[in-house]
């Protein structure tokens, strides 16, 4: 489990920083999550590949739920703050301006769903 999430949450990096940020707040917290867990999850591996799981007298299978647990909790939350931006894309940048820029263009759009999924 823990490559698929260094390769997601390394995706995860590269398409929200690739968009423009309206809600730098929103977005904020979605890189502060993957960044997170991918940094700690490459601290369980080496954990684990570096044997010091041996030394270290811990319940490793409950250190292990209860980290992709949390894991699944803020990236959860995460999602749903990057589909929430995500849905502001119809939303005029300037509501008292006559130019009708959108918060988001269409390839922002995209790589916003795809940071979504």
């Amino acid at each position: 489990i823990f490559l698929p999430l260094q390769l997601f949450g390394t995706i995860v990096w590269i398409l929200v920083a690739s968009t423009q940020v309206p809600l730098p707040l929103l977005q904020g917290w979605v890189m502060f999550v993957a960044v997170t867990a991918w940094f700690l999850s490459i601290v369980f591996l080496s954990v684990f590949l570096f044997g010091y799981a041996n030394r270290i007298a811990v319940n490793w299978n409950q250190a292990d739920f209860i980290f992709h647990g949390a894991t699944f909790v803020f990236y959860f939350g995460a999602f749903l703050l990057q589909a929430a931006t995500t849905s502001l894309h119809h939303f005029p940048r300037k509501f008292n301006s006559t130019a009708q820029e959108r918060i988001l263009t269409g390839h922002e759009y995209n790589i916003s769903i795809a940071a979504s999924v």
